[in-house]
């Protein structure tokens, strides 16, 4: 593995930049893309990981132009491909998918189209692409790159469920020569290392550009009328765009009418969801300001939203990585946002039965449960959050003074008998009960279980009655993730004492925790409006050009974000361009877009214009 030194700039005085500005409308490059893009220029394979929103795309976009012949993008899900070939397609550039939402005869079509060399980006899924006869036919065809789009999948996503992902490996012998790029926003040292050797062989480029988002505010509270605390989160930020993840469908259902019932514009998606509904519900958020997603992880995946102010987790993530992915979709044009995940005990048993579960090799499994175990550490870190989880992924900050822990510090207390009574309570009753019958031990409460099993007998019945139950919780979720407890997931979620918990019990060791602040949902730090820094003109004007390019969007039969993202309406709203030549100055205007929508924005700007004056005589 090699890694790239940060400050290289050949990809930006050769060929790259003008295909840049001509097709994209952008004027430089970000860090990271540079690197990689002049890597596979020379023929090398790389792997790229950037945050969310640093624009890994362009890597494999830009060289597909230059180099020319054909590029093969695999990519995990049909709508995203079905949405990336649409934009490319707007930006003049001659993409197309072979998936399972089109027809035989239009997939055929297709097909004759790349034979004809009239296609230049070829997305596929891993399991269409890694076919016999695919790759035989696209061995006989100019493939110039090949792309593997959220290429942690090859280290994360087990055998049984997308076997082909691991297959990818076989793409370097069977295009030798035909450099590889792998990108995705998530993966750690481990994961990094894990697609390196599987895919590369270990020989390959890596550009890893930093995991950091400070203007994300991080937080996590401890569920507590979880229903009540979304309810208090969301209303405190009443008016800007938020996400708020959900893990089962019928909860994203029933947390979006709770928000309506309390007069937001709440909006339900989920994988259950026709497709027509699907992109009515995503339009709907891409365009119209203020409006709250509830969702499952179906939604997220290549949604180019800048102005998302909050991420809220009702249920705990699978790990560190799809927990950095989801809230990396909040305060992506820079300004600040906020994250709120709320979890419990309960949620700890749950995702270890997940993972139990899960069809798939002792080793992987391993592997998951520690990632879970980091991620629950994170949960419970007394120290700054946004620490906690840059070091999972291998980076070093200083405190950030930008969430939960670092704004309102919480002291620890010292609680090494207090452990040892709960060590000594899962002991005696046989490790096999979960922590609400331990509590219930503990505190000397006279149950029909305590009584049925003998356990008011026992010489811990009632040692901890000094404490009350919702403590007595908190210390034991705390034990869980300090590693003393662990969940017997083979059985019925009893609580087993681990190697340092025996320990502990020995007199070795210690153990502190926090006190827990039940109920504590962090209050809004500002109100931040989509596009703030526009005066109240330009915000009019703003609303016009997105239900422009809503209407655009239909006609086309394409998501709304497609057509123009935010960031390129607030740049025009700003600029308020006059010709087509001032519309090319417009962040993210490429040359097509001049061509195809120039007249159309202009014209709804002039109207704007000339309608401005007697607005602003009304409001006098």
């Amino acid at each position: 593995m090699h890694e790239a030194d940060p400050p290289q700039t050949e990809a930006e005085s050769s060929a790259i930049l003008p295909v840049l500005n001509r097709t994209f409308g952008f004027d430089s490059l970000r860090p990271g893309q540079a690197q990689a893009i002049d890597a596979l220029m020379a023929g090398r394979n790389v792997l790229a990981v950037m945050p969310t929103g640093a624009g890994k795309s362009l890597c494999y976009q830009l060289p597909a132009l230059v180099l020319g012949g054909l590029t093969i993008v695999v990519s995990p899900l049909v709508a995203l491909m079905r949405d990336q070939v649409a934009a490319l397609r707007l930006n003049g550039i001659a993409a197309a998918t072979i998936n399972s939402d089109f027809s035989r005869d239009d997939n055929i079509a297709t097909w004759r189209a790349v034979q004809a060399g009239d296609v230049r980006l070829l997305y596929l899924s891993p399991e269409r692409l890694m076919t016999e006869p695919m790759l035989q036919a696209l061995g006989r065809l100019d493939v110039r790159l090949i792309a593997i789009d959220e290429a942690h999948c090859i280290s994360q996503w087990g055998p049984a469920f997308r076997p082909e992902y691991e297959a990818l490996a076989a793409l370097r012998d069977r295009f030798p020569g035909t450099p590889i790029v792998a990108l995705t926003a998530t993966a750690d040292a481990t994961t990094r290392d894990d697609v390196l050797g599987k895919l590369f062989g270990g020989d390959a480029v890596s550009v890893v550009t930093g995991f950091d988002r400070p203007n994300l505010s991080l937080a996590v509270a401890l569920k507590d009328s979880w229903k009540r605390q979304v309810a208090d989160f969301v209303a405190a930020r009443r008016g800007a765009s938020g996400i708020v993840y959900c893990l089962s469908r019928k909860k994203t259902e029933e947390v979006a009418a709770l928000l309506r019932e309390a007069g937001h514009d709440a909006l339900c998606f989920h994988a259950g969801m026709e497709a027509g509904e699907k992109e009515r519900v995503q339009n709907r958020f891409m365009t119209e300001p203020g409006t709250v997603i509830v969702a499952t992880v179906a939604f997220g995946m290549g949604i180019d939203k800048p102005d998302i102010r909050y991420v809220l987790h009702t249920d705990l993530p699978a790990s560190p990585e799809a927990y950095y992915q989801e809230i990396g979709r909040a305060g992506r044009d820079g300004a600040p946002a906020e994250t709120l995940l709320l979890y419990g005990l309960d949620d700890i048993r749950m995702r270890r039965v997940f993972i139990e579960q899960e069809d798939s090799a002792p080793e992987r499994k391993r592997r998951e449960h520690k990632r879970l175990d980091a991620l629950i550490a994170y949960c419970e870190a007394p120290e700054c959050r946004r620490r906690m989880l840059l070091r999972y992924f291998g980076e070093e900050i200083a405190p950030c003074g930008n969430c939960d822990v670092c704004l309102d510090p919480v002291a620890t207390e010292e609680g090494t008998e207090e452990a040892r009574k709960v060590l000594s309570a899962v002991h005696r009753t046989g490790q096999r009960f979960g922590a609400a019958h331990i509590v219930s031990v503990l505190r000397g409460a006279e149950t029909e279980k305590t009584a049925s099993f003998g356990h008011d007998r026992l010489p811990t019945f009632g040692i901890g009655a000094d404490r009350p139950a919702r403590q007595w919780q908190g210390i034991i979720r705390q034990m869980v993730a300090a590693g003393l407890l662990d969940i017997d997931i083979a059985g019925y979620g009893g609580l087993r004492s681990t190697q340092a918990g025996d320990a502990l019990m020995r007199g070795e060791g210690g153990f502190r925790f926090r006190p827990d602040r039940l109920g504590k949902t962090p209050a809004a730090k500002r109100k931040a409006a989509p596009a703030e820094s526009l005066d109240e003109p330009a915000a009019r004007l703003l609303q016009d050009l997105k239900a422009l390019r809503l209407a655009l969007a239909k006609e086309r039969g394409v998501p709304a974000y497609v057509v123009f993202s935010d960031r390129a309406l607030i740049d025009m709203a700003a600029r308020r361009p006059r010709d087509a030549n001032e519309f090319a100055q417009v962040f993210g205007v490429g040359a097509a877009k001049v061509r195809d929508f120039a007249e159309a924005f202009l014209a709804a700007i002039a109207v704007h214009d000339e309608k401005a004056p007697a607005l602003e005589e009304e409001a006098l």
